[in-house]
């Protein structure tokens, strides 16, 4: 017995929803994958924030077809499509289904789709390999510090100097007087 009408719709809402909160979408051929692997998919893909969805090719055609930054996924709807949906950690998504893939030998990259455009293997493979989010607000909070500490370093430095210069005009008097009582009595 098939979805009803009504089903249907909701499963394209869901789908829709899910499309409007995802960065990334990767396609791939999921035939040969049993429950239990397709759970463990699943199970590898949550802590990286992405949604793994088996529908069907039409379903998710009619969630996309309107919608122009999903729109390019369409060349990828044949056979059997299982969908990750990645919504925060882009790189950790593709690391996890890599992993997978390498385990089951069983799925096959179709194609991906970000901000309008379709991507192939090599460019969602690139994706992977750029640093998470977590690493780069270390670089940044690292570079930020870095300054701040240059510029404390720098500001501590202006009244350091003055007051070794301050320190020094005794000292250089008392060599100016000096010289100057040396040179009276050399020419007396």
């Amino acid at each position: 017995m098939g979805r009803t009408r009504e089903s249907k719709q909701e499963v394209l809402e869901d789908l829709k929803q899910i499309l409007s909160e995802s960065q990334l979408a990767i396609a791939i051929d999921y035939q040969g994958l049993s429950v239990a692997e397709i759970t463990d998919l699943r199970n590898r893909l949550r802590p990286t924030g992405t949604l793994c969805k088996v529908t069907k090719n039409t379903l998710m055609r009619r969630a996309v077809e309107d919608d122009p930054r999903w729109k390019p996924m369409t060349e990828f709807l044949k056979g059997t499509t299982a969908f990750m949906l990645v919504k925060d950690d882009l790189g950790g998504a593709i690391k996890a289904y890599q992993e997978f893939q390498k385990v089951s030998k069983k799925t096959e990259f179709k194609g991906g789709v970000m901000q309008g455009r379709a991507l192939n293997e090599e460019q969602v493979k690139a994706i992977a390999l750029l640093p998470s989010k977590e690493e780069l607000i270390a670089q940044i909070a690292g570079a930020i510090n870095s300054l701040a500490t240059k510029l404390a370093v720098g500001i501590n430095e202006v009244p350091a100097s003055l007051g070794r210069s301050i320190n020094e005009v005794p000292a250089s008097l008392g060599r100016c007087f000096q010289a100057i009582a040396q040179k009276e009595e050399s020419d007396a």
